[in-house]
């Protein structure tokens, strides 16, 4: 598992990182425009924003905004490259690192390969303020071990049976298995703030039957058909549309998610980019562990 192996990590330093993990248990709920108009509506608020595409087999990332890559994650774990070598510019002013597709053998990490992705991440020169990682669809290890690294988890759920259910799936082996225990919904593609509501407490109704968790709802998104004519045109909605209301709602949650705590030193399930990035006192942590 990826954060079996985080204990070498260093951190950056005079700096701190906002970790924000999203994720949804089913494609095809809004998972990556979430993740990408949200960090355009940080980098509006001169956040310094990086998104790692952690959909490692099947990219969309770079494909959703129009970006052309010459070199991904797969270049990083072969070594022809660092971590820094990969990151692109995007629009709004965000930066992202791009996977790859169709390679089967992203999604099939070795333990040797989740070192040195790890390794990677604890080389990183770019300065940051928020990384933004975008999950794949599922529940495989890999989704989870990058849900476990964040200080914050966001689930993307919509009104449909499938979507609610995956995501309570999801919710449960975080919180069985990894003792995770909170989490925030995001509602997308709502006809009404009362429809998110309603949603919201469909997946509530069965997580405080059954689970020891804590779910909030930061965000309602309005179902809007300019979110599908900006992806044809391989735009984000905040950018092609700025005055829509899917984009108020993006620019509302990216004011929520600037509030979210940063906390002082990592704990529990804030091992994997955590120890590298959360921390600008590495000396102290050390010092407590002697």
């Amino acid at each position: 598992m990826l954060t079996d192996q985080a204990s070498g990590l260093r951190m950056m330093k005079n700096n701190k990182v906002k970790v924000i993990t999203v994720t949804g248990g089913k494609g095809g709920v809004g998972k990556t425009n979430v993740t990408l108009n949200l960090a355009a509506s940080l980098a509006a608020q001169g956040k310094r924003v990086l998104v790692l595409d952690a959909d490692l087999g099947l990219a969309n990332v770079d494909v959703l905004l129009g970006l052309r890559v010459t070199k991904n994650l797969s270049h990083v774990l072969s070594g022809e490259c660092t971590l820094d070598e990969v990151i692109i510019d995007a629009p709004q002013g965000m930066k992202i690192i791009p996977a790859t597709s169709g390679t089967k053998s992203m999604v099939e990490l070795t333990p040797a390969e989740h070192a040195g992705l790890i390794r990677a991440f604890s080389e990183l020169q770019t300065p940051i303020d928020v990384l933004l990682v975008d999950t794949a669809a599922g529940i495989s290890d890999m989704v989870l071990s990058f849900a476990r690294a964040a200080q914050d988890i966001v689930v993307v759920v919509c009104d449909e049976p499938t979507s609610i259910t995956d995501a309570y799936a999801l919710i449960k082996l975080l919180s069985t298995q990894y003792g995770v225990f909170h989490f925030k919904i995001v509602a997308n593609m709502v006809r009404s703030l009362r429809e998110g509501q309603e949603l919201f407490s469909k997946l509530t109704r069965v997580t405080d039957r059954f689970l020891d968790t804590a779910l909030e709802l930061v965000s309602c998104i309005p179902f809007d058909n300019n979110v599908r004519q900006s992806v044809r045109k391989q735009k984000l909605v905040v950018e092609a549309f700025p005055k829509s209301p899917s984009s108020l709602a993006f620019r509302a949650l990216s004011s929520k998610a600037v509030t979210w705590p940063i906390p002082n030193q990592p704990g529990g399930h804030l091992e994997f980019f955590i120890e590298k990035l959360l921390d600008s006192s590495a000396e102290n942590r050390e010092k407590v562990s002697e």
